[in-house]
């Protein structure tokens, strides 16, 4: 800590600077002045921490200096010495914020344990300090995330009209009471399967890019902006009370409208909007985001690239058609591996009821029963469904990502692809499996006679399929790589100086003359010859 000692009289003042032995205790003097006026002169360049005070002095005295001080720096720590015992001077001190009033004569000891105190509060009060400025940043960091929270929470209803005007105050939130207010919430459109630049996974970035668009672009608009729990961007607008509603609503159609231009404009891709078909106050927020979500949802009827305002359901039933012979026909198609068949039942399931769809629950409906359907025929398989789908699989729990007609469609196209290669990978797996175990009994039984109808025999299966399924997996016949097996053998059992009927009993071979035609037929020379 650093002292500053302010004493006009010089005996006193060096005495108090060279018989304290204040080095001892971590306490370093900067500077001693002779009045207030040069004291203020140390202080502006040494910044002391403590200052050691006299009361009377010329220029300018102790009580002013201390007046002067407190203003410009609350936390300095003043102890004043004075030979006035006068309660008048102490009461003034006091009230100036003065640590401590200490008369003269006061001993070494008392004032340096004077100073002492003064320095462990000063580091009190400035860790204390830390902490608040460590919270107040922490809480300044922490601020977009609450007050993202809190909106959500008031677009779901969560809280009673008292906790919204307190948690407004907590976090500095100017939401009126008396105000009307409207509520859009914008989302990217889906990304087209043709589109080579994005894909699903960048689908978070641009969401983001959105966001921030919207922010920007609204700035000097009277709102609030918030993301979802999905992800989609959230807004929220005030307006006058008296003002007519249709025609605000009208206003924010099209600054909406204009709000989708601008984002296309940024990211060439589009994005679309739902709008609450009505105003309300804070207590309606709920009813008003409910309204903007179902707009929202219409796009899977009406398209891309729009701004669709709320409007209330006519309650319609919606109409499911099922197609039980078209169903089987896919699944037909599917298990045996006929792609082309399985797309165009597909298409006449699609054509049968989802193209008919004209509402959003009639499309909820017809998700419904395609997921169960694609469910069902791969469940039979006893394959997992996650692992069959891969990527896909978000879409069987979670509709709502499925925005437009479009993007179902191609959702259940890459399922019939995605099935039936898996199919090829498991019936690929079960052929690698069984001609690994073909391959090791040629290698462990090569002194046996073999034929690929024993070999068939086997492994439960006929030779049909094992010669075709050989031959796919191999590129030979069965019989021309056990012969190939056969004679390289034999070769390499000549080479390290067998006999040559050792060599064809070795292989199976049990006619020795036999054994030597067939070496020669394939190695253009005799046994023996390779031998010697």
């Amino acid at each position: 800590m650093n002292l500053l000692i302010v004493e006009d009289e010089i005996r006193l003042r060096n005495a108090l600077a060279n018989n304290i032995p204040w080095d001892k205790h971590g306490i370093e003097v900067v500077g001693q002045a002779g009045n207030g006026a040069e004291a203020l002169r140390i202080i502006d360049r040494k910044k002391p921490d403590i200052i050691l005070l006299d009361v009377q002095m010329p220029e300018m005295d102790g009580l002013t200096l201390a007046r002067h001080l407190r203003q410009v720096d609350p936390l300095l720590k003043i102890i004043v010495l004075s030979g006035h015992d006068d309660f008048t001077y102490a009461q003034e001190a006091l009230g100036l914020g003065i640590m401590k009033y200490l008369l003269k004569p006061a001993g070494d000891e008392e004032i340096l344990g004077t100073v002492l105190e003064a320095a462990e509060k000063l580091k009190s009060e400035l860790e204390q300090r830390h902490n608040e400025d460590e919270l107040k940043m922490k809480w300044k960091l922490h601020l977009p995330y609450l007050v993202n929270e809190f909106f959500q929470g008031l677009l779901n209803g969560k809280y009673e009209n008292w906790e919204i005007g307190q948690k407004c105050k907590d976090l500095q939130l100017d939401l009126p009471n008396d105000a009307a207010y409207a509520v859009t919430i914008v989302d990217m459109d889906p990304i087209s399967e043709t589109d080579n630049r994005f894909s699903r996974k960048d689908m978070s970035l641009l969401q983001f890019s959105l966001s921030s668009i919207v922010k920007e672009a609204l700035a000097s608009t009277l709102c609030w902006v918030s993301t979802n729990y999905a992800g989609c961007t959230v807004i929220i607008f005030q307006m006058d009370r008296e003002e007519e509603p249709k025609l605000a609503l009208q206003k924010i159609n099209a600054l909406t409208e204009k709000l989708l231009f601008t984002v296309k404009s940024c990211l060439k891709l589009s994005a679309s909007a739902g709008i609450s078909g009505m105003t309300g106050g804070l207590e309606d927020m709920n009813k008003l985001y409910v309204q903007a979500v179902r707009a929202l949802q219409d796009r899977i009827v009406l398209g891309h690239d729009l701004a669709i305002p709320y409007r209330a359901e006519q309650g319609r039933e919606p109409e499911l058609t099922f197609q039980p012979n078209h169903e089987k026909t896919l699944e037909i198609a599917l298990e045996t591996g006929d792609g082309e068949k399985a797309l165009d039942m597909l298409t006449a399931l699609w054509d049968s009821g989802m193209a008919k769809a004209e509402t959003v629950d009639e499309i909820n409906e017809h998700i419904l029963y395609f997921t169960y359907l694609f469910v069902g025929m791969i469940q039979k398989q006893g394959w997992p469904v996650r692992e069959v789908a891969g990527e896909d699989y978000v879409y069987f729990h979670n509709h709502s990502e499925l925005a437009t007609k479009e993007q179902i469609l191609f959702w259940l196209e890459r399922m019939i692809k995605a099935y039936l290669t898996y199919a090829g990978h498991r019936r690929k797996s079960t052929s690698h499996g069984m001609i690994k175990t073909i391959l090791s009994l040629v290698e462990n039984e090569i002194d046996q006679e073999m034929t690929l109808h024993a070999v068939a025999d086997r492994m439960y299966v006929n030779s049909s399929y094992l010669s075709r399924l050989f031959k796919q997996e191999t590129g030979k016949a069965f019989s021309t790589y056990v012969m190939e097996r056969k004679m390289e053998r034999a070769k390499a059992i000549l080479q390290e100086g067998s006999r040559v009927y050792d060599a064809a009993s070795a292989v199976g071979y049990r006619d020795v003359s036999y054994f030597t035609r067939v070496f020669r037929k394939y190695w253009g020379v005799t046994p023996g010859e390779i031998r010697n």
